[in-house]
């Protein structure tokens, strides 16, 4: 069963686990979609917008996330922790709790 698609996954995901994997272009290529996709669910973002709540909430992720996705495809960094409190703010707005699952990638080390 997909996780993200509910129904039954009918192409396998290949893993290359022979090399080391390549995580720069990797975070890269997520973040160019996390950054399309904020593009395309744009006309769902605002208070007043009668669209689908799971495509509102979606475009307000993305949204939070697109300055970091940029950064990300540019090859800078962003805080990480500012970046999850962004998600608070999505959180707030559909009373959800989307941060608590991005908190646990947030790096500790100094």
């Amino acid at each position: 069963m997909d996780p993200l698609f509910g129904r039954l996954s009918l192409v396998p995901v290949k893993r290359d686990t022979t090399a080391m994997p390549n995580t720069q272009s990797q975070a890269k290529i997520l973040a160019q979609g996390i950054y399309e996709i904020r593009q395309l669910l744009s006309g769902y973002l605002g208070s007043q917008n009668a669209g689908d709540p799971a495509v509102r909430r979606a475009a307000h992720l993305a949204y939070a996330l697109h300055n970091e996705a940029l950064f990300t495809i540019e090859g800078s960094t962003f805080d990480g922790s500012m970046a999850v409190d962004k998600i608070r703010a999505v959180d707030r707005m559909f009373d959800e709790t989307f941060a608590s699952r991005f908190e646990t990638h947030v790096s500790t080390d100094a």
